[in-house]
């Protein structure tokens, strides 16, 4: 599995692992039933603490996307319809969608966008 690690971004070193695990599955390059390195040796791979790893496996835990077991470690477990999601998608957009009002992007480029990104992970790879 390979990370790549931003030290200079502004995004905290958790999310970004958080992040790239959510773009591998979306990829498929990580699968459902699939065993993520430990924390341990996850934070070994791309040189960061231990608790920044175990940060980011937490709230994908939280999420639904992973199962946290004392014996197989961090496994991809998708909880697919959590009561909560679509809330939390609300209030995700929320923020984005306000900074983007703030930088006077218009609504009609803002679906725009929504459009091209969706349209982007729906393509049949056919």
């Amino acid at each position: 599995m390979f990370f790549e690690i931003d030290f200079d971004s502004s995004e905290a070193l958790y999310m970004q692992v958080h992040d790239q695990i959510i773009m591998g599955l979306m990829q498929e390059q990580i699968n459902e039933g699939d065993q993520l390195p430990s924390v341990r040796n996850m934070a070994e791979e791309i040189g960061i603490n231990m608790h920044t790893v175990n940060k980011a496996y937490a709230l994908l835990r939280d999420e639904g996307f992973l199962k946290l077991d004392q014996r197989k470690g961090a496994v991809i477990q998708i909880d697919s319809e959590p009561d909560w999601a679509m809330e939390d998608l609300k209030e995700n957009m929320r923020i984005s969608i306000a900074q983007a009002l703030l930088r006077n992007i218009s609504l009609d480029e803002i679906h725009a966008a929504v459009d091209e990104i969706c349209d982007e992970w729906m393509q049949d790879p056919e």
